[in-house]
């Protein structure tokens, strides 16, 4: 389930491409002021999808069952 959302597109009204990245939202324990996060066995570290629209990134993100942050990039960027 979506805990958390950073948006890093340069073009923020693109919705219908996007590249998507989720992570264990315990991840972001070492970043200064965030909400802390209990670390779980059942983290997920790294998941990706390129080239979906903004509203299945959403449900394909909040389908995980830990939590995740979920990376939003533009079309060709931010993913390996």
């Amino acid at each position: 389930m979506i805990f958390n959302i950073i948006d890093r597109r340069k073009h923020p009204l693109r919705w219908r491409k996007i590249n998507a990245i989720i992570e264990a939202t315990s991840h972001d324990n070492a970043c200064e002021d965030s909400d802390q996060q209990e670390p779980s066995s059942s983290d997920l570290t790294y998941e990706q999808l390129e080239n979906v629209s903004l509203q299945d990134a959403i449900v394909w993100a909040n389908a995980e069952p830990s939590a995740v942050t979920l990376y939003i990039y533009d079309k060709g960027a931010g993913t390996t």
